[in-house]
């Protein structure tokens, strides 16, 4: 087994080392079979036998695309009448399959079917139009990667024929609307979209910003204004926070180049922009909008919007494009809020990446994300939700963390109340969904059944809680016990299992068919006897003419009942020439087939339009009284929606201690200090994603950030040694810890933290146009600008400017900060700070870490240690790995004469002893007052770049100015050694 392919590098590793050519293969697979889930690599390659289906697939359905030239013809004149949306894909109902057209089918064609050969076309001509037919399984995997995924295209569907088509349904990645019932027919609903709406008003000293949000699904209004930089970082975090998927914008702001940077962290977060008119960001009768909408009294609302200046526009151009208060279903249904952006951790798009907390398409297993790990939950998608919304929101009160803490460990010291709770809730529905489907009058009887069968558990979770009796248990009984009492007496929860009990006919449930019990209604049961009474005498009447006939009944004679003719006997034709005197003189005969001769007399026919006619006034009653319990139901969503929020609460706390109960190695419980006192300090932390692997034994390391000793580590060592995944661990664990949930550690202190700020390399920076240096200074620059002394800093391997920002981030902004890198002249930064008097510059609280390796001297061989120890790292490995990887003798020897001559930064007076020797050899040693001369320099020309109005400026602009600054800065390292180094 490896001793540790260590951390984020090791996943980073396994994601890009998969064969590409057989990837694209099993996607292109899995895509066109529709299948929810990655296709697992047959050994050798793809299969055969599968991509035989893929093109069986392709063929069939290119095939469906026929119409005859009058439909086509109607059909392309309609085509022509659509405006044009470059973001709009449109599908065509052609019932049995759907069609899509011009560059929809293209798009279609090569993002799905991954050939353009699935295209038809239909017309000739200068008229034809490029087609795609796609099935109804291909139908909904499309839907969900366009509405679920992506955040790019809007989905619309149309149904009718010839040139006379509707638009039918239309959604958007944040208002998923009313293709919900193709989203999570079969498939669970893991996270609640969000449309936000800003209004911004740009001021000297930055930006105020006025957010509005909606959660359509959850019926949840929200308000907020706060202060922003210039690249808006406290809007990215209010974005990761509410899962956002849709931002509205004033369609002016497009023009401005103040919102330039707004639109690049809008992408940044996967948010899809959607610009608006102007005037729809207005405040007038919103207040009574929003009355019509909120349940409760008017006063509270008004009360809440006028204490904010701008936000309330934003509530209002969402009111207008969500079309609210057109579905009456809305009114009285919502609920409003004031957001506070300092209520929750604050995490950007860099952070959440950094840290691996959401899955990703390229994971190999779920395991491979935070979210994964943790998500051991057992309702149907209440839970995953909910964990959803706690990872990107951790906690900042001591606490409330310590109170999900107190729940994990009870959860973890009583197994039988785990394993009973867990198994009770496996058996609980998506509560909130089947809810939100009743209020949006889209429910049916099936769901009303749904919600009893969950609320018949209730007594069993809550006699399993009672039974504990550990140092918890008033803690239980205050947050859990209490309001299940309240919410099942029999003015709730006992009233609706009362109304179920009466008005469902359990009988016909085990047949799968939910209809009203006609004992529930006096009417709806006299029709029942009534249609049985006739069913009687049809019967009566099968027997006495078996007997006039002389017949063997059932055998011969048969009684059939079909939607053609109703009730009517029917015999072989090896019986009919028995019979046929009596047939033709007292029957009518109405149909002679291969099976038989079907034939009716008037009692029958009688007989048969009676009991029809008493059938659909029972089915009519039925659907009526249907209604009616339906209704009744949505009235208790109030108490439905508490019982979902207790219940999937209790499903993610258990689902923490489930984790830290069957993991290998143990998880333990971490003490939480408010973020002004106590250190941050993790005995044995490990990395949970990456010990989760089963390549991987984990080898812990310890983790000691303490204030004015260790608060800035500085971390050196050899690629693959293991420190991208030692500082990612940290930011990993606090994140996990503010959450309520153990941590992979023996021991842990935590002072809680604000903020986690992650850079962590450029990424794919260049692929979006951006230079590295760019994309460094800009994402450095959102860290120097948001980050306090009450956050948390990690950074991977940042180059050009890095001692300056390091001078910055451990006399300005002092938050305790990991920083690995390979620039070893920042090591010098720990030597000024334990001899700080000596300089007029005090480095305070600076420790330098490296990841320890081994070089066996006989054979050369390098072997990755893992460890984190203390000290700088003292010596080059990149001349080994070469010797290991058999580089020419001449060129390694080279090598050594060169690193001898430029590797010691470390000021002889600090120098350890176990280094004297080595430093000796080496030609060059960097004068202290070089390196404060340089830095110093860097520094001045980093400030210089944070104080540019980028948001003033167009990017010819920006980088002219930042060419001319460079210039600059490489004239003046004529006379800096350091500096020259450094260029």
């Amino acid at each position: 087994m490896f001793k540790l392919v260590n951390g984020i590098e090791g996943i980073t590793s396994i994601r890009e080392t998969r064969d590409p050519v057989n990837e694209a293969g099993r996607n292109a697979i899995m895509w066109i079979l529709g299948q929810r889930k990655p296709i697992e690599a047959p050994t050798g390659g793809v299969d055969v036998a599968h991509q035989m289906t893929v093109i069986e697939h392709l063929e069939e359905n290119a095939e469906r695309i026929d119409l005859h030239a009058k439909q086509a013809r109607g059909f392309l004149s309609f085509y022509k009448t659509l405006p044009d949306d470059p973001r709009a894909v449109r599908f065509f109902d052609r019932r049995d399959y759907y069609t899509a057209h011009g560059e929809n089918a293209t798009f279609i064609a090569k993002t799905y079917y991954h050939t353009t050969t699935a295209l038809r076309q239909l017309g000739s001509g200068s008229d034809g139009l490029s087609s795609v037919s796609v099935s109804k399984n291909m139908f909904e995997t499309i839907t969900r990667d366009l509405l679920l995924e992506r955040t790019d295209h809007t989905l619309e569907l149309y149904e009718g024929s010839g040139s006379n088509w509707r638009l039918v349904k239309s959604g958007t990645p944040g208002n998923l609307g009313s293709f919900e019932d193709v989203l999570f027919a079969n498939n669970e609903m893991q996270d609640t979209p969000v449309v936000v709406a800003l209004c911004l008003n740009f001021r000297e000293n930055g930006c105020i910003v006025g957010l509005g949000y909606v959660d359509l699904t959850k019926r949840v209004f929200g308000l907020a204004e706060f202060l922003d930089d210039s690249h808006f970082t406290n809007v990215e975090s209010a974005l990761v926070a509410l899962s956002c998927k849709e931002c509205l914008l004033p369609v002016e702001s497009g023009k401005s180049n103040d919102f330039r940077t707004l639109h690049d962290a809008l992408t940044r977060c996967g948010v899809m922009l959607t610009e608006r008119k102007k005037t729809e960001f207005k405040t007038r009768d919103l207040v009574q909008d929003l009355g019509r909408l909120v349940k409760g009294s008017i006063e509270p609302v008004r009360d809440l919007v006028s204490g904010f200046e701008i936000a309330p526009g934003a509530l209002g151009a969402l009111l207008s494009y969500a079309e609210l208060l057109s579905d009456e279903s809305n009114y009285g249904n919502y609920s409003i809020r004031r957001y506070n952006l300092d209520s929750y951790m604050r995490l950007d798009s860099a952070a959440m990446r950094a840290l691996n907390v959401l899955e990703s398409k390229t994971d190999a297993n779920k395991n491979f994300s935070l979210f994964g790990l943790l998500n051991r939950t057992c309702t149907a998608g209440m839970g995953k939700r909910l964990l959803h919304m706690w990872l990107k929101q951790p906690l900042l009160d001591v606490n409330e963390i310590n109170t999900r803490l107190d729940f994990v460990q009870a959860f973890v010291e009583d197994t039988q109340l785990r394993q009973d709770l867990r198994q009770h809730l496996k058996r609980i529905s998506d509560i909130e969904r089947l809810t939100h489907n009743l209020e949006k009058r889209r429910g049916g009887l099936q769901h009303v059944v749904r919600l009893y069968q969950s609320s018949i558990r209730l007594p069993y979770i809550r006699k399993a809680l009672q039974q504990y009796d550990g140092q918890f248990s008033s803690l239980i009984k205050e947050r859990y016990l209490d309001p299940m009492d309240l919410l099942t007496d029999d003015n709730h929860l006992n009233k609706f299992i009362a109304l179920v009990e009466v008005s469902v006919d359990f009988d016909q449930l085990e047949n799968g068919e939910y209809m009203i019990s006609p004992s529930y209604d006096p009417a709806l049961s006299a029709l029942k006897d009534e249609q049985e009474s006739l069913e009687c005498q049809i019967q009566s009447l099968h027997k006495q003419t078996a007997f006039d006939l002389n017949l063997a009944i059932d055998k011969a004679l048969k009684l059939d009942k079909g939607t053609q003719f109703g009730h009517v006997f029917r015999i072989t034709k090896k019986e009919e020439p028995k019979i046929r005197k009596k047939l033709t003189t007292q029957f009518i005969v109405l149909e002679t087939r291969k099976d038989g001769v079907k034939f009716t007399n008037t009692k029958l026919k009688k007989l048969g339009d009676q009991y029809q006619k008493i059938l659909e006034e029972y089915k009519g009653c039925q659907k009526d009284l249907v209604n009616k319990v339906v209704q009744t139901t949505s009235t208790f969503s109030e108490v439905f929606n508490s019982l979902a929020g207790f219940l999937s609460e209790l499903d993610v706390l258990l689902s923490f201690a489930d984790l830290a109960s069957s993991c290998p190695s143990p998880y333990t419980r971490p003490e939480i200090s408010t973020p002004d006192a106590g250190d941050i300090i993790l005995e044995g932390s490990r990395h949970p994603c990456v010990e989760a692997q089963d390549w991987v034994n984990f080898i812990p390391n310890d983790c000691k950030l303490i204030r004015g000793k260790s608060w800035f580590q500085i971390i050196t060592g050899p690629n693959m040694g293991g420190k991208s995944t030692f500082i990612r661990q940290i930011g990993v664990n606090i994140l996990m810890a503010q959450v309520g949930c153990f941590v992979p550690c023996d021991k842990a202190s935590i002072s809680v933290r604000d903020c986690i700020f992650a850079r962590v390399g450029a990424g794919d920076c260049q692929l979006r146009g951006v230079s590295t240096f760019m994309q460094e200074m800009l994402e450095t620059a959102s860290i120097l600008k948001g980050a306090t002394d009450k956050s948390l800093i990690i950074i991977d391997e940042l180059g050009r400017l890095a001692w300056a920002i390091c001078e910055h981030l451990i006399q300005v902004i002092r938050a305790p900060t990991l920083f690995a890198t390979h620039f070893h002249e920042l090591t010098a930064l720990a030597h000024e700070n334990a001899n700080h008097e000596l300089h007029s510059k005090h480095m305070i609280g600076v420790a330098n870490y490296h990841v320890s390796a081994h070089i066996d001297s006989s054979s050369r061989k390098l072997t990755m240690l893992y460890k984190v120890e203390p000290g700088a790292c003292d010596q080059s490995f990149g001349i080994h790995v070469a010797e290991f990887a058999n580089f020419p003798e001449s060129v390694v020897a080279l090598a050594r004469e060169k690193a001898a001559e430029l590797e010691d930064f470390s000021p002889p007076a600090v120098i350890s002893k176990d280094a004297e020797e080595v430093g000796s050899k080496r030609k060059r040693v960097s004068d202290p007052s070089d390196i404060s001369r340089g830095a110093a320099r860097a520094h001045q020309f980093l400030k210089k770049f944070s104080d540019l109005p980028l948001e003033t400026m167009n990017l010819k602009q920006a980088l002219e100015q930042v060419k001319k600054m460079k210039e600059d800065l490489e004239k003046d390292a004529v006379d800096c050694h350091w500096l020259q180094q450094f260029l």
